[in-house]
């Protein structure tokens, strides 16, 4: 389990012999049922169809054919998952990296950033999971460019200028794993 803000609930599975498909399932199954006081094996999850082709499709979770009111939002990277269920007013953004990239990693990163200082890497993996779980958060994903993303200078709130939506930032990092949220405020 993560330490997640309030009305989230979060979990990071790793095992590199599991499947990705596999992983999140499992991990959203646990939470769902926890969430619901039910027996995980009565929890059924689907996915979402896609509305548009590059659309990244959601879990759906359903007990006793009824589709639980609960949003399920997942990231991998890797041999590792991490999910989370929210309410689904809630806006919840994920990203997921390994606090030790690789080159093609490291280079994707700094020609997308705009940080004056692209040599720190803890600095450079900090900021760049964090414009990804903004970027996730906001529902856009990839069509929004990184470089448009924008944090305060403490990394605890990010925004996308062209909206009037904020988010909170929350580090869930474990172990070699840096691990970001975003995550907005319910509707009034």
């Amino acid at each position: 389990m993560l330490d997640t803000p309030s009305g989230i609930t979060a979990r990071l599975g790793w095992d590199p012999r599991t499947s990705e498909h596999d992983r999140k399932r499992a991990l959203a199954r646990e939470l769902v049922a926890a969430q619901l006081g039910v027996e995980a094996k009565t929890v059924r999850l689907e996915r979402e169809s896609p509305g548009v082709f590059g659309f990244h499709t959601q879990l759906i979770a359903e007990v006793d054919g009824q589709e639980v009111p609960l949003a399920i939002r997942n990231v991998s990277f890797r041999g590792a998952t991490v999910v989370a269920v929210a309410d689904p007013a809630l806006p919840v953004g994920l990203d997921l990296r390994d606090a030790h990239p690789d080159d093609s990693t490291l280079r994707e990163m700094r020609r997308h950033s705009h940080l004056l200082d692209e040599d720190d890497v803890s600095k450079l993996v900090a900021h760049w999971t964090r414009v990804q779980a903004v970027r996730d958060a906001d529902g856009r994903g990839a069509r929004i460019a990184g470089e448009h993303v924008r944090l305060d200078t403490g990394l605890k709130k990010g925004w996308i200028p062209d909206r009037r939506v904020y988010y909170q930032l929350a580090d869930l990092s474990r172990d070699s794993w840096v691990i970001t949220m975003a995550y907005g405020a319910l509707p009034a």
